[in-house]
């Protein structure tokens, strides 16, 4: 629990919480230009006969975007613990706790809903 009673110590959780969705989408979109190298060689290499297969490309690329949609989830958890440590002097007054909540589970459903896409349009 912390003794600080200063609104910094929510800040500075909600910049970590922040820092972790960047860091969560930064994973996703690799993992999506990753899983599309693999569909841009087979459109700059053809090989008459042989249909399009799900490479290493495209494996890899759906690891990277799930992994981004777990550290969102993950981030989220770990958010809203340091938060039941704050107490009611540390959150300023008015202010909304759960925009970066918020904001991270929506980044982890668009990444399972990408990941879902994916296995679809193969």
């Amino acid at each position: 629990m912390s003794d600080l009673n200063d609104p910094r110590v929510f800040f500075a959780a909600e910049r970590t919480l922040l820092a972790w969705n960047r860091t969560s989408l930064t994973l996703m979109a690799f993992g999506f230009v990753i899983e599309r190298f693999g569909l841009f060689m087979h459109l700059l290499l053809p090989r008459p006969g042989v249909p399009a297969v799900r490479g290493v490309s495209f494996w890899v690329g759906i690891a990277f975007v799930l992994l981004g949609a777990y550290s969102a989830v993950t981030a989220t958890v770990q958010y809203r613990k340091v938060l039941k440590t704050l107490k009611p002097a540390e959150i300023p007054d008015g202010y909304s706790v759960n925009g970066g909540v918020i904001t991270n589970l929506i980044v982890a459903f668009l990444g399972v809903t990408l990941t879902v896409y994916l296995f679809i349009s193969q």
